[in-house]
């Protein structure tokens, strides 16, 4: 369990930040999410869809609102979970450190933990302000089993303190379950009913 809220402010002292476009979120992405708040005894992870994410054309994303809604819907009862649409809030490509800086501007008092991927985290020299982020937060690396992540830390300062943190291989991408609804697949194994029942409703994903 998570430690308890500071008494003084009520907010939580340990934030997971899990950040992506999420389109479509899936059971992948509820999976790993609950092993690194399990290891790490996270109080709460925010879920925060990119409003545009730097390295992929808008044009070519469901809009965010649908994403945002589609992310609560997968989040389901985990009472951990929580959506952030703080990057609605600001207009042109969503870069991390600038979420962060905003986050800590909100909880003064509680770290921040980053939850990304090893082939993001091979990359980080080459994200935005990588430092400055790393005063920020700290990092947590998915380590789905490999050694890829491990064995290329980037010349970043205060990189190779990043947590390594076992989590599930589950083989489910966005990209499959986007297919998968456009040939008329089945997808209650890749997301929840509540979720398909949105992508449903406005269509989406469909060529």
């Amino acid at each position: 369990m998570g430690q308890d809220p500071d008494a003084s402010t009520g907010l939580p002292l340990r934030i997971g930040l899990f950040g992506g476009t999420f389109d479509p979120p899936h059971r992948g992405h509820t999976a790993v999410a609950a092993d690194v708040a399990d290891a790490l005894e996270l109080d709460q992870v925010l879920w925060i869809p990119a409003n545009q994410p730097p390295h992929k054309p808008l044009a070519d994303t469901a809009p965010l609102a649908l994403r945002l809604e589609m992310t609560r819907a997968v989040i389901g009862t985990d009472s951990r979970f929580k959506v952030s649409g703080i990057e609605a809030e600001r207009v042109g490509p969503s870069y991390t450190v600038e979420t962060a800086r905003a986050l800590k501007e909100d909880y003064p008092e509680t770290t921040l933990f980053l939850i990304i991927g090893t082939d993001q985290f091979r990359q980080l020299d080459v994200w935005r302000n990588p430092e400055e982020l790393l005063r920020l937060v700290e990092l947590v690396v998915m380590d789905r089993g490999g050694q890829r992540g491990r064995d290329h830390v980037p010349r970043v300062r205060g990189a190779e303190n990043a947590h390594f943190v076992p989590v599930r291989k589950i083989d489910i991408s966005s990209t499959d379950v986007r297919v998968a609804v456009n040939d008329g697949q089945n997808v209650s194994a890749l997301i929840p009913s509540a979720v398909e029942e949105i992508i449903l409703r406005e269509g989406l994903y469909r060529s």
